[in-house]
């Protein structure tokens, strides 16, 4: 499959690869037919180019014939190079002067300036990498953390690919299995029966509903998630909140109501991208900023992805303490009992059930690694292991692979004739295909592809 971007393949594309500006090194990558052609003539060489050997070489200046600056070439033959063909990587100094000066030179000897993500794209086209090892190369070059970044490796090998090969050859021997009972019904091939039939589709749908479950734990490895610290007044919210930001972020005083508006930090908890939120008290508000300050609250706690509900752990629980934690029942919560270093008032059993309860001293420190560690419990769950689904796109074709498997399930138990219920089968396979880009339209190559940076 070939996108709108990559007109055509013959064409030698030329882009700096390295982030603008000025630094030690500054990389100018050139791909295509002719990029040895195009490369040559700019260098003055010590020794000729051999792959996956890197050279040294000079820039000639284009007027006077000497040297500007001294630069290391890399050749990689195809079809051993990252896009599949021939690669010039030239390593200069990071003035962006000189690296122009080489972009332009190539632009004047017949090379095109390379779209953003081309390469990735090339390397896609040519089957080097399927789809999502070429989106995992954009999640590496936007990891915040070091698990981001693992994970995006992980990707990049091909840990998404190699999870839905198998599911991808049941469902495609199962369509081979009802072809051959059409195509040689005459000869008295067996069609498979019903139940046989539905035991392959569920199956397949088995394996394939736990990859869409995935993605909620791939979701948060790639963009993170909100977590809202809710309580009464004065328990302790924004103390817990500066100890995990580790600086004193939110004012903190002994007069409850200190905080009348939301206070958020980006924090990295094991390497997962956490966005902390520091509400105001949750009670009767004594004034109109305070209103707006717990209306405000409210909201967070509404739109969170996880929830620290935290009491104080030297008195007894109210019944405000008790809704509040009523209302996250339903929800990925924890219950901090702060102020333990005081005493501790609250009893084990009132609490048992509502969720995992973690006792802390924001004073002290008291328990505040055990908190990032039930944090990061209940953000990576059981974890979905090696392949994991990390962008709507990816969840929708399995989504959608799924509803089509599900319609193939009712065919059988209508006992719809067989070519009909190869429909649904061959449109969940096309599903699935599009996952790792067999069948992905130009359309959505041209948008995934848009997002990278020029030059990768």
């Amino acid at each position: 499959m070939q996108s709108e971007n990559a007109v055509s393949i013959n064409e030698t594309i030329v882009a700096i690869s390295t982030p603008p500006g000025r630094g030690g090194i500054g990389i100018v990558r050139l791909s295509g037919p002719r990029s040895l052609d195009i490369a040559l003539p700019l260098l003055k060489l010590r020794g000729d180019l051999e792959p996956a050997r890197a050279r040294f070489a000079g820039i000639v200046d284009p007027e006077t014939q000497s040297k500007l600056d001294e630069v290391v070439v890399t050749y990689f033959a195809r079809p051993n190079s990252y896009t599949g063909e021939d690669i010039v990587e030239i390593a200069a100094h990071g003035s962006p002067v000189i690296l122009d000066l080489l972009v332009q030179q190539s632009l004047a000897a017949g090379a095109r300036l390379a779209h953003p993500g081309e390469f990735t794209e090339r390397a896609f086209l040519s089957g080097r990498i399927d789809l999502t090892q070429a989106e995992a190369v954009r999640d590496l070059i936007e990891s915040q953390t070091l698990y981001q970044a693992r994970v995006a490796a992980q990707q990049m090998g091909g840990s998404l690919s190699r999870r839905i090969k198998p599911i991808k050859q049941s469902l495609i021997g199962l369509i081979a299995v009802l072809e051959a009972g059409i195509d040689f019904a005459e000869d008295d091939v067996d069609v498979a029966p019903d139940a046989l039939i539905t035991a392959r589709i569920d199956g397949i749908t088995a394996p394939l509903a736990q990859l869409a479950r995935s993605f909620e734990q791939g979701r948060i490895v790639h963009s993170g998630l909100a977590l809202a610290i809710v309580g009464r007044p004065n328990v302790g919210k924004s103390s817990l909140f500066n100890r995990l930001v580790e600086r004193e972020r939110a004012i903190v005083t002994a007069m409850p109501g200190t905080t009348r508006d939301l206070v958020t930090e980006k924090v990295a908890i094991g390497g997962i991208p956490i966005e902390l939120v520091d509400t105001a008290g949750l009670r009767e508000a004594v004034d109109e900023a305070e209103s707006i300050g717990i209306r405000k609250s409210r909201e967070a706690l509404a739109d969170a992805d996880l929830v620290l509900v935290v009491l104080d752990s030297s008195a007894a629980l109210s019944g405000e303490d008790m809704d509040l934690i009523a209302s996250v029942a339903d929800r990925r919560a924890l219950i901090v009992c702060n102020k333990f270093d005081i005493s501790d008032q609250l009893s084990m059993w009132q609490l048992a059930d509502k969720a995992r309860t973690i006792r802390t001293s924001a004073l002290t420190g008291l328990g505040i690694d055990n908190l990032r560690s039930a944090i990061l419990d209940l953000v990576r769950g059981s974890g979905a292991g090696d392949g994991m689904l990390t962008n709507m796109r990816q969840h929708q074709a399995i989504t959608s692979a799924l509803e089509s498997l599900e319609a193939a399930n009712k065919a059988v138990s209508k006992k719809i004739p067989h070519e009909m219920l190869l429909l649904d089968l061959y449109a969940a396979l096309r599903h699935m295909d599009s996952l790792t880009g067999e069948t992905t339209p130009d359309d959505i190559l041209n948008l995934i592809f848009s997002t990278f940076c020029i030059g990768k």
